[in-house]
């Protein structure tokens, strides 16, 4: 009986505390309980998690911190204040790394870029850059999206246009953007995207690693890693894609090195300008961590990543710029008149460089696109030591740090009171100018010193694609369709884009 006596105690006391805490909490968006913290709200709001972040970091202001179920290592700083990421990722960059849980967590990158720090990192950003940055691979990446364009995109949309069925515009970008970075980092041609719509395996495996690396960042640390353990859930999921894109990759590479070991003639060379070829070329043997740059091992993180930084994130991007221009009838009509104006030749469109960079309203679109949606939502920081951040927010060593990207496109204090309209005008100046927004504002291209050096490839894609769509065809939105974000460490659509397409007269 004294036993029994004792339970109802504390039965008793652990309700008076939650009593407690929900009194004194209940008019913040999250409450802090006892043992378990801030999980329960971020698990109800795991489906809309984007909102709920943003409606959070504008009660605190723009930065709190989540504290995470007792003795789990889920606790973190979340801020969407401008002044903080420019001290983040600028002013005080060297204090703020990607840290150890951030390699768990995206494990599958490896040694690339993505998970790198210190030396590892500046190495691969110095070799990355000579390689993108040259003349002859920009001119080879527009002519890679423009064969893509005329022999995948086009004959697509043509088929569906004819029959008047419905396509998902979200998947048709998905495969287009795989085939482009496969062809531009492995010189390899995965015809994903073809009026059949095959089932590609490692296309597949490509998601489903997406997929299972953001269910590592809202289940607690220990449980996810008891999966991997034990081979259970998304771990198991994850282990299966992993082997699949592995296998993938490594296969690209071995018929590469045979490739280049059998063709040494320079005209086949400039012909393939991908970047597996440019790695393996490299001249010396500079090691990297451990194993050196022409390492398999090497290989295989480097293709990786640059097929991670280079696929979704501009077929997320093409996704949420098509969606907004078809709801919004004078952005299209501004659009179709600057591709007349500027890329039509003989009533035929021709993308040139300098062409393209004429397009200053479809740039605006575009800015104003990632201002709203950003391929990449999140990003993550880890503290080395103390700092004090400029809204006052105290930072020990070792501190995990999130800002939202997302959020920052809805805040008013940057963006004014119409923050959640599309206007691509606010990107455009009276002289006729891109108007340039800091990065530490506009923060969809990173900011600071790991900035993304694919930046101008991205614009070039999109400006390829989104005009051979909008100067060619009519998109309208499939009427009922829900057009919400996902809940991915990349925003793409939760239901995809459901739209119809016929072919514009002109």
């Amino acid at each position: 009986m004294a036993i029994l006596g004792y339970a109802e105690i504390l039965v008793a006391f652990f309700c008076f505390l939650f009593l407690w805490h929900w009194r004194w909490n209940r008019d913040s968006p999250i409450i802090n309980w006892p043992v378990v913290g801030m999980l329960p709200a971020l698990l109800r709001n795991a489906s809309n998690v984007h909102e709920f972040v943003t409606h959070a970091l504008k009660h605190y202001g723009g930065t709190f911190e989540f504290k995470g179920p007792w003795f789990t290592n889920m606790n973190f700083v979340i801020t969407s204040d401008p002044m903080n990421i420019h001290q983040i990722m600028s002013r005080n960059f060297s204090n703020y790394t990607k840290g150890p849980e951030f390699r768990e967590i995206f494990e599958p990158l490896g040694d690339g870029i993505f998970n790198s720090d210190s030396d590892s990192w500046k190495h691969q950003r110095k070799l990355i850059h000579s390689l993108i940055k040259n003349s002859q691979f920009e001119l080879f990446l527009k002519q890679v999206v423009q064969d893509k364009v005329e022999k995948g995109l086009v004959p697509v949309l043509d088929r569906v246009s004819s029959l008047g069925i419905e396509v998902n515009l979200q998947d048709v970008f998905q495969r287009f953007t795989f085939d482009n970075i496969c062809l531009m980092v492995l010189g390899f041609d995965t015809n994903c995207l073809s009026i059949e719509f095959p089932n590609v395996a490692y296309e597949k495996a490509f998601d489903q690693i997406e997929e299972s690396v953001f269910s590592r960042h809202i289940v607690p640390e220990s449980i996810w890693k008891l999966q991997r353990w034990l081979q259970l859930g998304e771990e198991k999921k994850l282990s299966k894609a992993w082997k699949v894109l592995d296998q993938f990759v490594y296969n690209c590479i071995s018929s590469k090195r045979e490739e280049l070991s059998k063709d040494t003639t320079q005209k086949s060379k400039e012909a393939n300008f991908d970047l597996l070829t440019a790695y393996i070329e490299q001249d010396g043997g500079a090691e990297t961590v451990g194993f050196t740059k022409f390492s398999n091992k090497f290989l295989r993180d480097a293709a990786f990543n640059l097929m991670l930084a280079g696929r979704d994130t501009v077929s997320a991007g093409l996704t949420w710029l098509l969606w907004l221009v078809a709801t919004h009838p004078s952005v299209e009509a501004k659009i179709v008149e600057e591709i007349r104006d500027h890329l039509l030749v003989n009533n035929e469109i021709k993308w040139g460089i300098d062409e393209l960079n004429k397009l200053v309203y479809l740039h605006g679109a575009i800015c104003e696109s990632l201002r709203l949606f950003p391929s990449v939502p999140f990003e993550h920081k880890y503290a080395v030591q103390s700092d004090i951040l400029p809204s006052g927010h105290r930072i020990s060593p070792s501190t995990r740090l999130l800002y939202s990207a997302y959020t920052m496109g809805r805040m008013e204090g940057i963006w004014g009171g119409d923050c959640l309209e599309f206007k691509p005008e606010r990107w455009i100046s009276e002289q006729g100018r891109i108007v340039h927004v800091p990065s530490y504002k506009f923060i969809a291209f990173n900011a600071g010193p790991r900035t993304c050096l694919g930046k101008d490839m991205s614009f070039i894609q999109m400006k390829i694609v989104a005009s051979s769509i909008i100067w060619n065809y009519r998109v309208q939105v499939v009427e009922g369709h829900p057009v919400l974000p996902s809940i991915s460490i990349i925003l793409h659509m939760k239901h995809g884009l459901k739209v119809r397409v016929t072919r514009r007269d002109l």
